[in-house]
């Protein structure tokens, strides 16, 4: 069985390739991008029953010593996380191939998408399966080069801008783990994960100690803990939909995965709980102050997919079994609800033409099969019962609770307050967007052009079903839609001088909404599963706390 554990790195490294050599084909390109991660699904599947049943599948890589080698090690956390990933992965290549890639990008040079993305699937693969600091370091840099050849699609101005600071700030923190690196293999002799558990507890403290802020301050940047997580509201809502679900699905939760693993395998005597529950509080309530200032859906999801890594801090920093299991199921949670609550709001953006708060309203009675998909992670994200994410924050809260400390109880009333007040910034926007009239969306509007007299007095042009002005897009999809099925609360029809197509089909092709559906109706499924997926979780968190069967499947007898 160790013979799969490469496949889920070599699969999409080779799809790339292949896709690269097709670029003057798409409709192949998007069936190797298929068949690839497809196939990566049903091996993380494989590779997660033999995880659970038989250990630790580990392969050495090259033939080299296995004290200098390359060693891929797939246990029940790494399966599980590749497992979840190549779903999401999967549902968002569908959800862009549907989406064509071409919604404003039409002189792009889009045949990089396919290959691109297949090397960002295999930096995730990567970093799961990464037994070594160094070779996870190569994932990271596989995952930037990828990402910024993603956020940039299109070429446009805002979207250079949000790459550069994307690029700039994870050059900062690939910087800093080289920096680790050499620091770790002059103190140690080793960059292996399993050998560092045993030299590392030979250091001086402070050395040990300097090492582990080293590595969690390159970690909780890609995982975009505050302070460290300033780049990432400014970096995600300005790349197409399909690239923004992904990217706040899974970038952030490799850097939680890769905290989870040092703290647990390398210094799980020095946990460091405090500085990690003070971390994880202001992160969960910086991020949602953040979210319900937004006017954008776009920044406001954002802001509280920050947030939210603040609950998974937590169980890593409770270092107790409870809170590492509460972190792995929900760390699960997450990535599918987050993935797909930008997945439809980038079918928001098709179907309204925006995502400002202040331009749209009416979805709820134009496109109601939309509502539904977005009210119903949007309520899972904030932890409505019976959804998997109020069982995930009970699970966490209750680790905290049991844990007992004073700091452990402010945590439970911060985790408590920042699911409230995501739920009150997830209904406020369903409030807006979805649930008021378009008169009302249309009286807003003319409030906004009384305060700005230079607001209403640019030019209108047609493009696209938009009305355009020198302050950006506005959509008045909503109006006319509401008008052809009869709401005679309407403004003038003169004001906008539009007139839209009510097919929703050409608005949000099936190819689309399929996807994003199915990936909803996944994040419904977690809620079905939660029973056995926490009893797996706690058998992860079990090896994780143990070791044992870490380190025994990965070194010789001599070297335990």
């Amino acid at each position: 069985m160790s013979a799969l554990v490469p496949l889920p790195v070599l699969l999409p490294i080779l799809g790339a390739g292949l896709s690269l050599v097709l670029g003057q084909h798409p409709r192949l390109q998007r069936w190797v991008s298929v068949v690839v991660l497809a196939s990566i699904v049903v091996i993380a599947g494989v590779l997660m029953v033999a995880a659970d049943t038989e250990g630790p599948q580990v392969l050495w890589v090259g033939g080299w010593p296995e004290t200098l080698g390359i060693v891929l090690v797939a246990d029940r956390l790494a399966t599980l996380m590749l497992l979840v990933s190549a779903l999401v992965t999967l549902a968002v290549l569908g959800y862009s191939i549907g989406q064509g890639m071409t919604e404003d990008e039409e002189d792009a040079t889009l045949s990089v998408y396919h290959p691109t993305f297949l090397v960002l699937v295999a930096g995730v693969a990567n970093a799961f399966l990464a037994g070594d600091l160094f070779n996870l370091f190569v994932s990271f840099e596989m995952l930037l080069f990828a990402s910024y050849v993603l956020l940039t699609l299109g070429g446009t101005a805002t979207r250079l801008r949000a790459g550069t600071i994307y690029v700039l700030v994870n050059l900062l923190s690939s910087t800093l783990f080289l920096i680790s690196l050499a620091v770790v293999y002059a103190a140690t002799g080793t960059l292996t994960l399993a050998h560092l558990a045993s030299r590392i507890a030979d250091l001086p403290d402070h050395v040990a100690l300097m090492i582990q802020l080293l590595l969690l301050t390159t970690f909780a940047i890609k995982a975009a803990v505050f302070p460290l997580s300033f780049w990432l509201p400014d970096s995600y809502p300005t790349a197409p939909a399909p690239v923004t679900a992904v990217f706040a699905g899974l970038l952030t939760k490799v850097g939680v995965y890769a905290i989870l693993r040092m703290q647990t395998l390398l210094f799980p005597e020095s946990p460091l709980t405090g500085l990690l529950m003070w971390a994880a509080l202001l992160t969960m309530l910086v991020g949602i102050l953040g979210a319900i200032a937004q006017s954008d859906i776009k920044r406001m999801l954002s802001f509280t997919l920050v947030s939210h890594i603040g609950y998974l801090v937590l169980g890593i920093a409770l270092a107790t079994a409870a809170g590492v299991s509460g972190t792995i199921f929900y760390v699960v949670h997450h990535i599918t609800v987050q993935t797909a609550l930008f997945l439809v709001v980038g079918l928001v953006e098709r179907r309204a033409g925006s995502t400002s708060l202040m331009r749209i309203g009416g979805l709820a009675r134009i496109a109601p099969l939309l509502a539904v998909l977005f009210f119903v992670p949007a309520m899972n994200l904030a932890g409505i019962p019976p959804f998997s994410g109020f069982i995930g924050k009970v699970g966490l809260l209750q680790a905290a609770q049991d844990q007992g400390s004073t700091l452990a109880w402010v945590l439970v009333v911060g985790g408590v307050l920042t699911s409230l007040l995501t739920l009150y910034a997830v209904a406020k926007t369903w409030a807006v967007a979805f649930w008021r009239t378009p008169a009302e969306a249309h009286e807003a509007l003319e409030e906004i052009a009384e305060r700005d007299p230079g607001y209403s007095s640019q030019p209108f042009a047609e493009h696209r079903g938009h009305v355009h002005t020198a302050q950006g897009s506005l959509s008045l999809t909503a109006i006319e839609e509401a008008r052809r099925l009869g709401d005679d609360d309407l403004p003038d029809r003169d004001f906008h001088q539009l007139i839209t197509d009510g097919d929703d089909t050409k608005h949000m092709p099936q190819s689309m909404v399929l996807p994003a559906a199915l990936l909803v109706t996944l994040s419904v499924a977690l809620t079905v599963i939660a029973g056995p997926l926490f009893a797996f979780s706690d058998r992860a968190a079990d090896d994780l706390l143990e070791r044992t069967p870490y380190l025994g499947a990965v070194l010789t007898g001599d070297e335990r």
